[in-house]
């Protein structure tokens, strides 16, 4: 993932499309890190109503899990079974990982942003549903022994995902990013776990966690929890999330970026972005529905038809979603590594004004989960 300083410094990006740059003063003991940031007051809401559509051996990790939106508790070990004893076990209905727009939805990036999406009538979504996930992580190759900057984390008993990613214009400094996107997770997870039942603010959540890192770094943060009224979520930077509904995306959320590769983001100085210019959502959803959480090394490879279409060929293969996840995250990389073919990156680069062609080898993180009653 990588970052511009300011919006006037784009064309450093001729040089090395991929890369983020920082804007710094620099002394022995600290660096200041300067932002063009602009705020809006404004709140949009859209409503959409959506029909079922025409079909259209790397450093890995994954957990698969199943979480149930009646917050039943249970004393069963998550990691058992799995490889993961060695992993930071918050609890035992959390797993946690850190080793290292829209269609037919009017957004315009703003601060506070809300997002209010009806895919089903009310009265159908009176039901009890669980997710059961299954995440899938491959660190840019370059990085793989720290094991990249990406950090995500999956909470069974009050059901949430939750990913970062660290804003690698930092290592030109020194800083391991990494270390940020990982704490602000973890926080995140405790956060949650700290919410009234039943009513939880991920807004709220958000803000404790950037007050309690203190890692330097940067990174993006997206975080969906699974309520009785459906998916609620928060997206501040080009982390996002997708909903598939029979073989198709029926939502995307936006990216939100201040210009090209320049996301928003919350920062260890307190110069980025604040929390409260996360864009929250509100998703009523049905049995059947396919969630993907990804970093930007997701979106910014596969076209939203590349993820249903694997989506929808797992379904038919009866595949569970970690392979699913797994799938979808090797595909990425695969178009990341390929300079032939157009990827969503390319298209926004080539309409910043840049010549670039191709994927962006990039940190890929997958979250899937099905939705299921």
């Amino acid at each position: 993932m990588a970052v511009c300083g300011s919006r006037t410094h784009i064309g450093n990006f001729v040089g090395n499309m991929t890369a983020r740059c920082l804007q710094c003063s620099l002394s022995v003991k600290s660096c200041s890190v300067s932002y063009n940031k602009r705020g809006f007051q404004n709140v949009t809401k859209a409503n959409i109503s959506l029909g079922n559509k025409g079909q259209p051996n790397n450093f890995m990790l994954y957990q698969y899990f199943k979480t149930n939106v009646a917050k039943r508790r249970t004393n069963l070990n998550p990691h058992k079974g799995f490889g993961l004893e060695g992993f930071h076990n918050l609890s035992h209905e959390c797993f946690f990982s850190g080793i290292a727009s829209a269609s037919n939805v009017s957004s315009d990036n703003s601060k506070g942003t809300e997002q209010i999406v009806d895919v089903v009538n009310s009265s159908e979504a009176k039901i009890s549903l669980q997710l059961n996930s299954g995440s899938f992580y491959l660190p840019h190759p370059a990085k793989a022994k720290t094991g990249g900057e990406d950090a995500h984390f999956i909470c069974t008993l009050t059901p949430a995902i939750g990913l970062a990613d660290g804003v690698g214009g930092w290592a030109d400094l020194g800083i391991d990013a990494g270390l940020y996107a990982r704490e602000l997770m973890s926080h995140s997870l405790s956060a949650i776990q700290d919410e009234p039942k039943g009513s939880i603010d991920l807004i709220r959540v958000l803000e404790k966690a950037y007050v309690r890192t203190k890692a330097k770094g940067s990174s993006t943060a997206c975080i969906v929890a699974l309520t009785e009224g459906g998916l609620y979520a928060v997206n501040l930077g080009d982390s996002g999330f997708m909903l598939v509904r029979n073989g198709c995306a029926a939502f995307k959320s936006p990216s939100q970026q201040h210009g090209f590769n320049f996301p928003y983001q919350l920062d260890c100085n307190n110069a980025g972005d604040s929390p409260s210019s996360a864009m929250v959502f509100k998703i009523t959803v049905v049995p059947g529905d396919v969630l993907i959480v990804g970093t930007d090394g997701l979106f910014d490879n596969l076209y939203d038809e590349d993820i249903s279409g694997v989506v929808f060929q797992a379904m038919e293969a009866g595949l569970g979603p970690q392979m699913t996840a797994q799938r979808i995250a090797e595909l990425a990389q695969l178009r990341a590594m390929d300079h032939t073919k157009s990827s969503p990156f390319s298209d926004g680069a080539r309409e910043a004004g840049f010549d670039y062609h191709g994927g962006k080898l990039d940190d890929i993180t997958v979250v899937v989960s099905y939705i299921t009653e």
